[in-house]
């Protein structure tokens, strides 16, 4: 379980006069200086009394400002004491729909730091997955415009971006021009797990997404009984040769002939773990941590 750090700050003011602050920050961090209770957290909610229209009614004296949650209506209330009334807060349109597993989500993606290139991806999504049935996971490579249309698919659209090992910054290639063209970075030694902060699938999806780990693509390899590029095509996660980036110079290959998809396990300080599927295999392997290769983002379902 997370830790949560709450702090209790007391702050004496002029007058010898005495300020509160209270912090539940799952950052560690202090109040802000302008809150009287300040809530941090990526994973949870604040959670409002939750009442019948009769208990509400019935709340004696209640403060103004006083907020409750409706279950008779699931709406918000506030008490005004200049009308001596509960007032509905008003709805606005937008909405969060709760993510389902099987459905589709939309992301805006970015250029900058991670995305390459600015563009709106629908992403597919899958679940129950041989060896790993309770993992949900993204249909197609993460950048891609849409899932693969054949297992030699050797179209940009299809293939998605590329990444170096433990590195931030995607990269795409269109057969001649790499984007973004800055320096290749050769040779990668570092001895380091692909860490959260530079995983673009945490980044770019959000909601829990992160590239596999070694473990989880050598489960679904193994169960799947996968032995070509038939079998991880033919699974729900429709697995194609987006091809990779040479290791020593960024250069582009391999697309409709080989796939390659990273892990976040490193092997040693110049390999790391990763799926191959060719025409003839496939197998977890260990590369070169400068090749640049497709992403393919799982969850926890």
């Amino acid at each position: 379980m997370k830790r949560i750090t709450v702090y209790f700050i007391m702050v004496l003011l002029s007058g010898n006069s005495l300020m509160a602050q209270i912090a539940v920050n799952a950052d560690g961090s202090l109040p802000d200086p302008s809150a009287m209770l300040d809530v941090k957290s990526n994973a949870r909610g604040v959670l409002l009394p939750r009442m019948t229209i009769e208990q509400i009614a019935a709340i004696s004296t209640p403060a103004n400002g006083l907020v409750v949650f409706c279950i008779t209506d699931n709406k918000i209330y506030i008490y005004v004491s200049g009308v001596n009334t509960w007032k509905e807060i008003l709805y606005g349109t937008g909405t969060i729909a709760q993510f389902s597993c099987g459905s589709f989500f939309t992301i805006d993606h970015v250029a900058g730091s991670v995305a390459p290139v600015s563009k709106t991806v629908t992403y597919g999504t899958v679940t129950n997955i041989p060896g790993e049935p309770s993992k949900c996971w993204i249909t197609s490579n993460l950048g891609a415009d849409h899932q693969a249309t054949t297992v030699d698919d050797a179209t940009e659209a299809s293939g998605g971006w590329y990444w170096q090992f433990n590195r931030m910054q995607g990269y795409k290639h269109d057969g001649t021009t790499r984007t973004p063209g800055t320096p290749w970075q050769w040779p990668l030694v570092e001895n380091s797990n692909w860490q959260p902060v530079n995983d673009p699938c945490t980044i770019e999806l959000g909601g829990g997404w992160r590239i596999p780990t070694g473990t989880e693509w050598n489960n679904v390899d193994a169960d799947g009984n996968w032995t070509n590029w038939t079998g991880p095509w033919n699974s729900g996660l429709k697995l194609h040769a987006g091809g990779y980036l040479d290791g020593t110079n960024g250069l582009f290959g391999g697309r409709g002939v080989y796939g390659n998809f990273w892990s976040s396990t490193m092997t040693n300080i110049y390999e790391a773990s990763g799926l191959n599927i060719d025409p003839s295999f496939s197998y977890t392997f260990n590369g070169l941590k400068a090749y640049g290769i497709s992403v393919r983002c799982v969850r926890n379902n």
